[in-house]
């Protein structure tokens, strides 16, 4: 009997791998929401006109694989930061995709993005603008040209929110009282915003000396205990702070419309702590301040706010005034973390203290070396420690 002739199964051919990047899809119109998820290797979906620095670092700390916007990523309304940041980074940024993209693709699909394209399953839901760093930096210098524009509609704000707030910031009128006792001592106020990490290491030798009282606003509260560091008083609408950290014995002040609304409320009282309700116009940042200010604080020290034209322009229009305003209502008592590192030096460095301790110990030692006791005393010393080292190598040789 011959032997039959054994069948190898043919393996089908792979398909040649498709072009572009892939990963899971994170959706979400907020940025600072989607960053909470987001993780490495995901593609984000977001939804953000005029990407600020902000909000472009914080998807880049994600490392994700790449990010699609729905909206102009650079309307041209003012040079914004975010988009540059993204490019040079090696973050591919598909720009301008439109709305429905929010629809068409789910939390957690597996998407492909290949030149401005976005394809799940096989098909393409969205097309954009693949941004390189050549379009970025054209399209921020056509940014530049509007920059009158803008500054027009921040003067108009400007006189809007000093009409409806001139109350508040003159007088210091609907202020709430608070626990925390300021007056006549330095508040730190810290915003998850540029380069807080760098500044919260810099001003540690100042916290530990001044010992300021540690205002987080929102999210900064977080940062603040990422650092080490206790808060004492956490300002903000409550949308980007942590359970734990509200959790964490802080005195909270809930930031409200002018109409009564504040959307933080409930979730602070349904972790069992009762807030205090402070009804303002303008950014949480902007009432931590006028708060420090009306309750007595000597110094206002700023970590990771808005200090230049274009920090200002990259919180929006509606942001601007109150922000403009408030620096000018408190602007005697504050200063930006940077100025306070570069003015501010601990009185003995860790140096000095380690040369005072030789030099004192030489000096004990040359005194007791001068006195027939001191000098009978040394020899004993010598003596003991002669036999130490005797045991220390006879036990391991």
């Amino acid at each position: 009997m011959g032997l039959m002739p054994l069948k190898i199964p043919r393996q089908r051919a792979r398909e040649p791998e498709s072009p572009g990047v892939r990963g899971t899809a994170r959706v979400d119109a907020r940025t600072k929401n989607l960053t909470k998820r987001l993780r490495p290797g995901e593609i984000a979906f977001i939804d953000h006109q005029d990407i600020d620095k902000v909000s472009a670092e914080a998807l880049l700390a994600c490392r994700p694989a790449a990010v699609v916007n729905a909206a102009p990523s650079i309307s041209g309304r003012y040079p914004n930061l975010g988009p540059e940041i993204l490019v040079e980074a090696g973050i591919p940024l598909v720009d301008n995709v439109g709305k429905d993209v929010m629809r068409a693709v789910h939390e957690g699909q597996q998407v492909r993005v290949d030149d401005g394209e976005v394809w799940v399953e096989g098909a393409v839901v969205a097309k954009g603008t693949a941004f390189d760093l050549d379009q970025v930096r054209a399209a921020m210098t056509e940014a530049r040209a509007g920059l009158a524009v803008q500054l027009e509609a921040f003067a108009a704000n400007t006189m809007e929110y000093l009409r409806r707030e001139r109350e508040l910031l003159l007088d210091g009128v609907g202020v709430p009282d608070i626990r925390t006792d300021l007056d006549g001592r330095h508040a730190l106020v810290v915003v998850r915003g540029y380069h807080y990490k760098e500044d919260l290491q810099t001003l540690k030798h100042y916290i530990r000396e001044y010992r300021p009282v540690l205002i987080g606003v929102d999210g900064g509260a977080d940062a603040l205990v990422e650092a080490g560091l206790k808060p004492d008083l956490i300002v903000g609408d409550m949308d980007s702070v942590s359970d734990d950290t509200l959790r964490g014995g802080a005195e909270i002040v809930v930031h409200a419309y002018r109409d009564g609304n504040a959307p933080g409320l409930e979730r602070v009282r349904s972790l069992g702590v009762e807030p205090i309700v402070f009804p303002a116009t303008g950014t949480s940042e902007d009432v931590a301040m006028l708060l420090a200010d009306d309750k007595g604080a000597s110094l206002i020290v700023a970590v990771g706010s808005h200090a230049t034209l274009v920090e200002f322009l990259d919180k929006g229009r509606s942001g601007m005034a109150s922000t403009f305003l408030t620096r000018l209502r408190v602007g005697g008592k504050l200063v930006d973390a940077k100025g306070v590192s570069r003015l501010y030096r601990s009185r003995i460095s860790n140096l000095s203290l380690a040369v005072m301790l030789l030099v004192g110990l030489f000096a004990l030692f040359a005194a007791l070396w001068a006195t027939p006791g001191g000098h009978a005393f040394l020899q004993v010393i010598g003596a003991r420690w002669d036999d130490l080292w005797s045991l220390i190598v006879g036990i391991f040789t």
